[in-house]
């Protein structure tokens, strides 16, 4: 172990292993981990917005910690296990005499160094895309049983932690497509897909309720050049940070040479051309490039290494990078340092805020997936988001966090209210305001579905109850929203149903309703797709139904 890593490294690495534990210790949650926190306290092989491994990761902290390390602490370890393979990974020997560039050089990617502290899906994404080039270029020369059944667990791990993972797979697949007719190759896909198993059950069960939010059910804007295209190019050199010109150049001046170096290669480029044909569709998100950081390193370090000139100033650029970094970690923890707030910021003002004004009565805030599990991280107190036709459905649409307020009082909070028995407000002076509800009953999981009329123009509605308890009909308020083409709701009206059977007073447990309807006019311009929502006990109305394409 020793002639493969010089002392030099451990001590760095034991430094930057302190420095993460106490970063992730002291630095508020952001919205999304107090998400996944909300995951993590009811284990699952999936959840709406991504697969199992956050989720896993953070219930292994929260075993060996509280708090925000109880949150954070495997993604710790995990920053430190990439850079132990990102060693590995590197096959000159002169990388012994250069321990501190290589220390620069990884620490200066700034959202590698962000998933340093932070839990997020792209920690493990990025540890176990490492672990997958390492052991991929340990089965090109040994072809050993043992190197494939450990490249199909890690593929397995690789797509627990994301579903972008498929890319990483498929784009070293394809710089060695003669894999397709490797025996051992396919032992390895065969375990993979068999350790995924559970998860494609899960989808199964959930009306693969994930990919159709991510492929066709997610809200979109008319494509702009400057926030899509442009925004992307711009978002490649942020996941880099100030070494950006000299990584970059290291890899367009880079030949392969080997088939391990022609994944590195087609990994980059697949990535970087698949995301920008994305992003004339849509926004595309920093981290969704993520993993292109990995194959770069490697290549950059190389680079670095063999080249004196570009070794001094990726040197110089390192330490002024390393420098800014460490000031952004100081403002994440203490926000007057930088004149702009962050997520880190004032979360336990006011959740100590609210709670003091509500007690201990439970929380809903109105569409926010981001709030609630922050409120009940902080408070210790149940909260729940209650997603309306004007939101998206997230992990509170399919889980059981409704039981969790049936029947008690609560303060429903909302942004969009003008007054209510309760105002508190956050560091960014938006102000909210809650009222109070004795006897909360919501059924945000009945079931529209919709079949367009062979003739005429009645559509037919079916209303099924998925619930353990009869519901009373009179309590049940139709509505229809209209989006543009890209999903955005534009209009709301109330829809008038006919039930095909009068006499019925109840939704009776796990049973189906029919109704006929025709559709309301619209004032907007053009609808492109129409939702039914079921607006229960004067609640906005819910996302009931899936969006429908206005022929």
């Amino acid at each position: 172990m020793s002639q493969k890593f010089p002392r030099l490294f451990f001590i760095l690495l034991a430094v930057l292993f302190a420095l993460n534990l106490f970063q992730a210790s002291v630095t508020e949650l952001i919205f999304d981990e107090a998400y996944y926190w909300y995951y993590a306290q009811n284990m699952a092989w999936g959840y709406f917005d991504h697969p199992s491994m956050v989720a896993f990761l953070i219930k292994i902290s929260s075993f060996l910690f509280d708090g925000e390390l109880g949150v954070r602490f495997m993604s710790a370890v995990l920053s430190a296990g990439t850079y132990i393979v990102f060693w590995l990974l590197i096959d000159n020997p002169k990388k012994k005499d250069y321990v501190v560039h290589f220390f620069l050089l990884i620490f200066s990617f700034t959202l590698m160094n962000a998933y340093g502290f932070l839990t997020l899906p792209d920690t493990s994404l990025l540890f176990f895309t490492a672990m997958f080039l390492w052991l991929y270029k340990r089965f090109l020369k040994d072809q050993a049983l043992i190197t494939a059944v450990y490249l199909g667990l890690v593929m397995a791990a690789l797509m627990y932690s994301k579903y972008h993972a498929v890319l990483v797979i498929l784009f070293v697949f394809l710089s060695n497509y003669k894999l397709i007719f490797n025996k051992k190759a396919w032992l390895a896909v065969t375990l993979a897909l068999i350790c995924y198993t559970p998860h494609f059950m899960w989808l199964y069960q959930n009306d693969f309720i994930s990919i159709t939010f991510h492929l066709y059910e997610r809200p979109n804007q008319a494509y702009s050049f400057d926030e899509f295209t442009l925004g992307y190019f711009l978002n490649l050199i942020v996941i880099i940070g100030l070494l950006f010109y000299w990584i970059y150049s290291s890899f367009f001046k880079f030949k392969a040479t080997d088939k391990f170096s022609k994944a590195l290669v087609y990994l980059v480029y697949g990535v970087l051309i698949f995301f920008f044909i994305s992003s004339f569709n849509r926004r595309v998100q920093a981290q969704w490039a993520i993993v292109i950081s990995i194959p770069l390193a490697i290549i950059a370090f190389n680079h670095l290494l063999q080249n004196t000139k570009s070794r001094k100033w990726m040197y110089r650029i390192g330490i002024v990078s390393v420098v800014l970094l460490m000031y952004a970690r100081a403002w994440l923890i203490y926000y007057p340092l930088f004149p702009m707030l962050y997520e880190t910021h004032g979360n336990k003002e006011w959740v100590s805020e609210l709670k003091s004004k509500s007690g201990d009565v439970p929380i809903i805030f109105e569409n926010s997936y981001r709030r609630a599990p922050m409120y009940e991280f902080y408070s210790g107190i149940p909260a729940i988001s209650l997603n309306n036709y004007m939101y998206r459905k997230n992990q509170y649409s399919i889980d059981g966090s409704e039981e969790r307020v049936r029947g008690k009082k609560v303060l429903y909070v909302s942004k969009y209210r003008k007054s209510g028995d309760v105002t508190y407000m956050h560091l960014d002076s938006t102000v909210f305001h809650g009222i109070y509800i004795d006897d909360f009953q919501s059924y945000r999981k009945l079931k529209c579905i919709v079949d367009k009329p062979e003739t005429g123009i009645k559509y037919s509605l079916k209303v099924y109850n998925p619930y353990p308890f009869d519901i009373p009909l009179e309590q049940l308020k139709y509505t229809i929203s209209y989006s543009n083409k890209h999903k955005q709701v534009k209009q709301m009206r109330s829809l008038k149903v006919e039930n095909t059977s009068p006499q019925q007073t109840l939704l009776k447990s796990k049973d189906t309703i029919n109704y006929n309807f025709q559709l309301p006019l619209s004032t907007m311009e053009n609808p492109a797709y129409f939702r039914i929502g079921i607006a229960e006990n004067n609640l906005p109305p819910g996302l009931n139904g899936k969006p429908i394409k206005i022929e």
